[in-house]
């Protein structure tokens, strides 16, 4: 699994390539949207901003999976928005947009994840791993 250097070294990086492009490489990665995502540390209270790819999207629905490669722990953005779901998102080069974090449901997870999961099979793999269900976070426009 990826240590926390290697995870922030990857996001490090992939903000270095959109900064380096003026935005024109990054904002997709293995045929799939990237978003920044900021939470709010849960200890800190300080914005915390990572990387994420969106394997699915329904309407005004952005899904990212809490997959953290397979590990057996969920990763720390996962913490921090189910503590406080209130998060910004950038989708490719428009201003970040407030919205509000939902954790899947088992009826929505049953829907969502067989779709993801064949279309991007890493994160079936990621699955087989662990032992820990994979949450899945519905990222929707706040106020709507």
């Amino acid at each position: 699994m990826p240590s926390d250097f290697a995870l922030k070294a990857m996001n490090r990086v992939h903000r270095v390539l959109l900064g380096a492009s003026g935005g024109r490489l990054g904002w997709h990665f293995s045929g799939m949207p990237v978003i920044e995502l900021t939470t709010t540390g849960r200890k800190s209270g300080q914005r915390r901003t990572t990387m994420l790819t969106s394997p699915y999207q329904e309407d005004s629905t952005i899904v990212v999976v809490a997959s953290r490669g397979g590990d057996d722990t969920n990763p720390a953005w996962f913490l921090n928005l189910r503590d406080d779901p209130k998060v910004m998102v950038k989708l490719g080069p428009e201003p970040a947009a407030s919205m509000i974090a939902e954790i899947a449901d088992a009826n929505e997870r049953a829907r969502i994840w067989p779709i993801i999961a064949s279309k991007h099979r890493n994160y079936a793999g990621y699955q087989r791993k662990t032992d820990r269900e994979i949450p899945l976070v519905l990222l929707r426009p706040a106020g709507g």
